[in-house]
């Protein structure tokens, strides 16, 4: 790591008051520079996201990649393989992500997705060498997104004062939807370009995101978390009287060096480390079925139908409800614009309306929408499928205002301090093996069964009802404090999680102590064994291991 140390050592310059800046800038200025690169890394992930939509069925694209042509097969091979990409480096964090620390993993990712997207673009088709030559680049590119989505929300949060963290996770899943949505008008404008030019320069765009990405990191700080597991003193006191626009030795930055200390103490994270085996234990702490909680939400997001309907919404047009190339492609730009106009509400509405009934108003959404679908594909006719499209557009309105950020948001917060960062790691690779999976059969349910697609889709968000009801505890307006103290409630009193967030009143700092002595549950991460006065600071600096916000 002494290439980090450096980065630190030299990176910073104090100015006149003798406050360490990175790029000449601290406090809020340099945290919004930190902002503007997390935003930066979402739009990328949407755009990855959306920007095979409107080139996989393009006559330009078929031609030079003739295997996608009617195969269903491969167009969902073509199209999936950046989903096992993103896996694999979602893995790859797991495994190794305290090693290199955040800068050094969120510049791999940004280096990978560049040489992803080159490998791409320097195809020579049609042949099938560069078919090949194609996918492989595109998983290339998806194992540096996946380093990048795992290791960017963390970042964020390890150097931002966390005021609302619901608002701060889900203004992320916005940035997804409007990334996506310039996908898609970029491959629209793209259709009337030169034959090459359809589709290298929507994949080439990409690298703008990326060279962005790396163009701020050169300067921005390390996170301040992981210098401190790292027991790197100074260097973390650096970047917090940075971020704090404080000398290094103000009491403020004391503090915060003090209560951050702590919590990785308590949290049994002193060398950076938690051992696999703590997240299958259960007992007051149910680390177990907090993880399952938190993995579940991932799974459900990617079973709701939702990358069918961003991946494939110009080939469900043409190939459903019989619309033409350019028609279908310009109706994908405008249900990207609704996605996006909706994903930006929940911004305002997840703290005051709660997580359950987001989660249980959006999969009542999603699956009247998907009846609306496959009820008016049944009788078959253009006029009947035009009543498809307005259930194409409600799924993807419900879809983005709730859907979309709060399985990113959830393991954040519903996992404990000890096992944050794993069983985050843990549904982000929940979320991209089941977005392979759905984005492979795609195409093959719509070729093999048409109105069965959709009909299977309105099944599954039929199921997720229940299992939201009666599972998931509400989180909102909890301290981290506090939501431990509802899973020892139900373990203790033998009811139900959701039952003991409804009947557990909204607690002071030193209730939270006292119900932690009660129930004789001092927590796996320890939280509750700091003092009072430092408590809520423990959850703003330390609720910092949100590795999945808005994945994807």
């Amino acid at each position: 790591m002494l290439g980090s140390e450096k980065v630190v050592r030299t990176g910073p310059k104090d100015n006149d008051a003798g406050v360490p800046t990175y790029w000449s800038k601290s406090g809020k200025t340099l945290q919004k520079l930190i902002t503007a690169l997390a935003t930066t890394d979402f739009l990328l992930f949407g755009y990855d996201q959306g920007v095979m939509a409107g080139i996989i069925s393009s006559r330009a694209f078929v031609h030079d990649f003739p295997e996608v042509d009617g195969n269903r097969n491969w167009q969902g091979f073509v199209t999936s393989i950046y989903a096992v990409g993103c896996f694999l480096g979602a893995s790859f964090i797991l495994s190794f992500g305290d090693r290199l620390g955040r800068r050094y993993s969120i510049f791999l990712g940004a280096a990978i997705m560049i040489l992803g997207v080159i490998i791409q673009v320097a195809s020579v088709p049609p042949s099938t060498g560069a078919t090949a030559q194609f996918i492989i680049g595109r998983c290339i590119t998806g194992i540096g997104n996946g380093i990048n989505t795992s290791t960017v929300p963390t970042y964020q949060a390890e150097c931002s004062e966390s005021h609302n963290r619901g608002k701060l996770i889900c203004i992320e899943g916005g940035n997804v939807a409007i990334g996506t949505m310039i996908a898609y008008w970029i491959d629209y404008g793209c259709t009337y370009g030169p034959h090459a030019f359809v589709w290298r320069f929507p994949i080439a765009f990409q690298v703008v995101f990326a060279i962005v990405i790396l163009v701020l990191m050169l300067r921005l700080p390390e996170s301040p978390r992981w210098l401190l597991s790292k027991g790197r003193e100074h260097d973390a006191s650096t970047v917090l009287a940075a971020l704090a626009n404080k000398r290094r030795d103000h009491g403020e930055v004391q503090d915060q060096m003090s209560v951050i200390t702590d919590a990785i103490r308590a949290a049994g994270h002193t060398n950076g480390q938690t051992p696999i085996k703590e997240l299958f234990t259960n007992g007051k702490t149910q680390h177990f079925r907090r993880l399952i909680l938190g993995a579940s939400s991932q799974m459900m997001q990617q079973l709701s139908g939702c990358n069918a309907v961003i991946y494939y919404f110009p080939i469900l047009f043409q190939t459903s409800i019989g619309t033409s190339e350019n028609l279908a492609l310009l109706l994908g730009g405008v249900n990207m614009i609704v996605y996006s106009l909706f994903a930006t509400t929940s911004w305002f509405v997840v703290e005051r309306i709660g997580r359950r009934k987001l989660f249980l108003i959006g999969t009542v959404g999603q699956c009247l929408s998907m009846v609306i679908v496959f009820g008016a594909l049944i009788p078959g006719g253009i006029e009947n499928a035009k009543g498809a499209g307005v259930g194409l557009f409600t799924y993807i309105a419900f879809f983005g205002a709730t859907w979309l950020p709060l399985p990113w948001l959830y393991p954040a917060e519903i996992n404990p301090l000890q096992t944050r960062a794993k069983a985050n790691a843990v549904s982000t690779v929940s979320n991209w093996l089941w977005n392979f999976f759905i984005v492979m059969i795609t195409p093959v349910l719509v070729g093999g069964i048409g109105w069965g697609t959709y009909l299977f889709f309105a099944v599954l968000n039929a199921i997720f009802f229940p299992l939201i009801y009666f599972f998931y505890p509400e989180t909102a307006g909890r301290s981290l404090e506090e939501i431990d103290i509802i899973f020892a409630k139900g373990y203790s009193e033998n009811i139900s999680y959701v039952q003991a967030a409804k009947q557990l009143p909204k607690l002071s700092e030193g209730e939270v102590k006292e119900k932690a002595r009660e129930y004789g549950f001092s927590g796996s991460d320890d939280e509750g064994s700091l003092t009072p006065a430092s408590a809520q600071k423990v959850e703003d600096m330390s609720n910092i291991d949100n590795t999945n916000a808005l994945m994807a």
